[in-house]
């Protein structure tokens, strides 16, 4: 949320450097092009967390096998989802959401944003700063923004923070009891100001009667941006190495 596809591109290229055929699925209605998108929002209006999931869900099934999914933000929450209801090999969650639920005061700040597009909540230059690359430079911080950033649409950031209302278990809309399941690694950063490491911590401990591989990493010094700062590689790199350790191979490194 907030962020266009294309923050992904390094893992991209990474991951399909080390064998891995990788698909990076826009959101319904999101143009491909970062420029495009920003400029012309409007095919997302109106997109809901359910629709989201939902549209994942039936990109996944149509797949010849059960891939790794590795989300971010709200993608953590759907990863999630997916692993859980056995559609995925494995499922990787950098910094899930729901995050802006476990921060009331600043939920009310990004609603209350009154420029952008009608139907859609844009995140401030001085805010994405604050609460998203507040881990890095503001010469950087500045760049992921003209790069990346977009604006939300208006029914996702209102369902997010229903989510807060809701029992934890049920409201994220998770199985966590499925011991069948695939791996599942949960990713935070503790310098992480939207989704805090205390929220992730919170997810991690509702899979806790769970015989599945649930496992948590916290990366120290690490905010929201993490995925697409300078620092990615080495968050990539340990999801790679997470992967082999549970012997999730890539297609041209043998059976699975």
């Amino acid at each position: 949320m907030w962020l266009h596809m294309s923050c992904w591109e390094g893992w991209a290229e990474r991951f399909t450097a080390h064998g891995y055929a990788v698909s990076v699925p826009n959101w319904p209605g999101e143009a491909r092009d970062v420029l495009r998108a920003r400029r012309d929002p409007g095919p997302m209006r109106g997109l809901g967390l359910a629709e989201l999931s939902a549209h994942f869900a039936r990109l996944v099934g149509r797949m010849e096998r059960p891939p790794v999914v590795i989300g971010h933000s709200v993608g953590g929450l759907i990863a999630q989802q997916l692993v859980g209801a056995g559609l995925a090999e494995a499922a990787v969650a950098v910094a899930p959401q729901p995050g802006v639920v476990s921060r009331p005061s600043l939920a009310a700040q990004i609603w209350g944003v009154p420029e952008g597009h009608e139907g859609f909540v844009p995140l401030a230059r001085a805010q994405f700063r604050h609460t998203v690359a507040n881990a890095v430079g503001e010469e950087e911080a500045g760049r992921l923004y003209d790069r990346y950033a977009l604006p939300a649409p208006q029914r996702l950031v209102a369902d997010l923070m229903e989510l807060a209302e809701a029992d934890p278990g049920s409201r994220l809309g998770l199985n966590t009891e499925n011991a069948r399941r695939g791996p599942l690694l949960l990713v935070s950063g503790q310098e992480d100001r939207l989704v805090p490491d205390a929220a992730t911590r919170s997810v991690y401990k509702l899979y806790g009667d769970s015989v599945a591989v649930t496992e948590l990493k916290q990366f120290a010094d690490r905010g929201h941006s993490m995925v697409m700062d300078s620092g990615w590689r080495c968050v990539a790199d340990y999801v790679l190495d997470w992967l082999a350790r549970h012997e999730v191979k890539a297609a041209d490194q043998g059976p699975h």
